[in-house]
């Protein structure tokens, strides 16, 4: 049916959980492959720290660094030299992140099991991070503020931002990168990118100290490194490429739910744009709209391969409710619900990294000024996992404080329970401390 998006037709089709997710488009990428690729480029930089940095992206970036940070003054620069509508966009996007931030801060609480008996769980920042932002066929300072913040807020001490290098610019990242690290107060920033970036970080170089959690979206190099080390250094998540979902209905508006499919499309030849309906009307106004907004877009050739590719498509489904069990099942990075009841659908809503509701809360609005969080999951892990958020960089530490009495109210437990278990040494710690248990 549809001329640029493939279709995919469930219409009257029970399919369990497990058919749903093979159905629904996905792009594909071979981690384990990537993760061949990587695994030298790891272990180089950990034997060999800031040359093998050094020599690794002369080879693959073109670029001949000299150090590995960007010195303090050409971070101020790029603040300096930054258009001001640009500055007061990036302004009002940290002033929006940073309030939504702040509200999920965790509080410490107290748990009496007894007299004398407490826990206490309590959250700690991790103590240093790195923080990657990439730099391929897009720049991204929102991405930034979207790791930078967070940390941030979650009372990270130690903060490093990481980002290509640029031939164009001398070999350091883009300036509005380094503006944007500038208004939020970082100024540890290191010229690297790729799998490089993550393994300066994880194993440390002469240059800088080892981090202990790598958070940030990357090409597939990148979340091999990450999948690689992880362990090492505790990591946000595997980003794959980014991915767009539209539950429709025949209320929506062909030309923007087209062009909110585009946004995402824009990004990466791989980027998923999937459209859910159960009109199949609707689908072809958006088939038409997809054909004269994409020509008058800049990346035309970019939009075309990943509209036109595997990861795309039109779902047609019965109803709303097999919709929902679509996109559930799909998981998607974006989710935008368009419907006659945009509200109450997307409360039904399970499995998404971010959830737009209505035609008004369009996804480009998340990825800079609505105050939430882009760095989300991606390739369906969105069913298990959480974007970035405060929550991200904190640690839960239960702190367990029972005096004597307290202890002997549970001892005979704790024996009975070591004993079924075939530990005697742990009764015997309890023990030690009351012969008569």
């Amino acid at each position: 049916m549809s001329e640029i998006l493939r279709t995919i037709d469930l219409r009257g089709k029970q399919l369990r959980t497990a058919e749903l997710r093979r159905a629904v488009p996905r792009a594909q990428i071979d981690v384990e492959r990537a993760t061949a690729a990587v695994e030298p480029i790891v272990e180089d930089v950990e034997a060999r720290g800031a040359a093998a940095v050094k020599e690794i992206t002369e080879r693959l970036d073109g670029v001949s660094l000299q150090q590995l940070r960007v010195p303090a003054e050409s971070i101020t620069d790029a603040l300096r030299t930054l258009d001001p509508d640009v500055r007061a966009a990036l302004e009002e996007t940290i002033t929006r992140v940073r309030e939504v931030h702040e509200d999920q801060r965790r509080t410490e609480t107290t748990t009496e099991l007894a007299a004398g008996a407490t826990v206490t769980e309590k959250w700690i920042p991790v103590e240093r991070v790195g923080l990657y932002v990439p730099g391929g066929l897009a720049v991204y300072p929102s991405s930034v503020v979207m790791n930078v913040v967070p940390a941030q807020v979650a009372g990270v001490g130690s903060i490093a931002v990481a980002s290509p290098p640029q031939r164009e610019f001398d070999g350091r990242p883009h300036p509005t990168i380094l503006a944007a690290c500038a208004l939020l107060g970082v100024d540890e920033v290191y010229a690297v990118g790729g799998a490089q970036a993550v393994a300066m970080f994880a194993h440390g170089t002469e240059e800088n100290e080892p981090v202990d959690m790598v958070t940030g979206p990357g090409n597939i190099y990148v979340t091999a490194a990450k999948r690689l080390l992880r362990g090492v250094i505790g990591i946000d998540s595997e980003a794959g490429p980014t991915e767009i979902a539209v539950l429709a209905d025949e209320t929506a508006d062909a030309a923007h739910v087209a062009a909110d499919l585009i946004s995402q499309a824009e990004h990466d030849p791989l980027a998923g744009s999937v459209l859910v309906t159960p009109s199949e009307a609707f689908a072809r106004a958006v088939d038409e709209q997809l054909k004269v907004q994409v020509e008058q877009t800049k990346h035309v050739e970019r939009i075309k391969t990943a509209l036109g590719g595997e990861q795309s498509g039109v779902v047609l489904v019965d109803d709303i409710d097999q919709g929902l069990r679509v996109v559930d099942a799909y998981g998607a990075e974006h989710l935008e619900v368009q419907t006659a009841d945009s509200r109450g659908d997307a409360a039904r809503v399970r499995n998404a990294g971010c959830i737009f509701v209505g035609a008004f809360s369009p996804v480009p609005l998340g990825d800079y000024c609505a105050g939430s969080n882009h760095v989300l999951p991606t390739g369906g892990s969105a069913r298990h996992s959480s974007g970035l958020s405060v929550q991200s960089f904190l640690k839960g530490v239960h702190v367990v404080d029972y005096d004597e009495q307290a202890l002997r109210g549970v001892a005979k437990y704790i024996v009975d329970l070591a004993d079924a278990e075939d530990l005697p040494a742990h009764g015997a710690a309890i023990r030690a401390r009351f012969s008569d248990v």
